[in-house]
C-alpha cells in the first residue's frame, strides 16, 4: 500500500462522517485532524502543520463559509468542501472564497480519496521551483488566455493568493464584480477551481515572453 504521509484536518459535525474520514484516511497513510466544530478547525489550522483541510459547511457554531474566509486569511493549503448541500449558489460560494474542490454528502470512499490525492498533487505542482513568475503586468494573461484586461487583472491577484475581498479592495470594484471575473475565468480557461486557475496562470507568468 502507497503511503502518502500527508496531514489532513476534517472539519465536520457529525460522528459518523468524522469516523468515515478518520478510519478511510489512516488506511490510506494519511495522519488525520478531527474538529466538530468550526472554532475547534480554526484552533487546529493556527496550531498544526497541515497539507489538506476537508471543511463541511453546516457546522454548529459558525457558518462553514465563515470558517473558510478565516482559513484563507491564514493559509492556501487545498480545502475540499463535503457538504449536504448541493446547491450551485452554495457551491460558487465556496469555490469563490478560496476552496479547490465541492463534493456532496453522501461521498464515495473512492470518490474521496481521489479528490485529495489530485489536490495535493496539485499543490505540490504548485510549489515546484520552475516557476518563476512575473507579476508585475497581467498582460500576459490578455495575451495568451484571451481575457478581458480587467479579468486578467483578477486572475493576476487570484495567482498570488489574494481573496476576493483583497482583489476588490486592490482594483477598486465590488466583490460582485469580481465573482463575476472568477466565474469568467473559470469559463475561458475551462478549469472549475481557483487552484486550476491560478496554475495556469503561474505557467503563463512565468514563460519568457512574461519576462520580457
Amino acid at each position: 500500500m502507497t503511503k502518502h504521509f500527508a496531514d489532513v484536518l476534517a472539519i465536520d459535525d457529525e460522528p459518523l462522517i468524522l469516523r468515515f474520514l478518520q478510519y478511510n484516511l489512516r488506511l490510506a497513510g494519511y495522519t488525520v485532524y478531527t474538529a466538530s466544530t468550526g472554532g475547534a478547525g480554526l484552533g487546529i489550522v493556527q496550531s498544526s502543520p497541515l497539507d489538506l483541510i476537508l471543511l463541511d459547511l453546516g457546522l454548529p457554531d459558525m457558518d462553514g463559509l465563515e470558517v473558510l474566509r478565516q482559513i484563507r486569511r491564514q493559509t492556501d493549503i487545498p480545502i475540499i468542501i463535503i457538504t449536504a448541500n448541493d446547491s450551485e449558489e452554495s457551491m460558487v460560494a465556496g469555490l469563490n472564497l478560496g476552496a479547490d474542490d465541492y463534493l456532496t454528502k453522501p461521498v464515495a470512499k473512492a470518490d474521496l480519496l481521489n479528490a485529495i490525492n489530485a489536490r495535493l498533487e496539485r499543490q505540490s505542482q504548485q510549489a515546484t521551483p520552475e516557476f518563476k513568475p512575473n507579476f508585475t503586468s497581467a498582460k500576459p494573461l490578455e495575451t495568451e488566455l484571451g481575457l478581458t484586461p480587467r479579468v486578467a487583472e483578477t486572475l493576476l491577484w487570484i495567482a498570488q493568493g489574494k481573496t476576493n475581498p483583497d482583489i476588490a479592495t486592490i482594483l477598486g470594484i465590488s466583490e460582485g464584480t469580481v465573482k463575476k471575473h472568477v466565474l469568467e475565468i473559470f469559463t475561458v480557461l475551462g478549469v472549475e477551481t481557483r487552484t486550476a486557475a491560478s496554475l495556469r496562470a503561474l505557467e503563463v507568468l512565468s514563460s519568457p515572453a512574461a519576462k520580457s
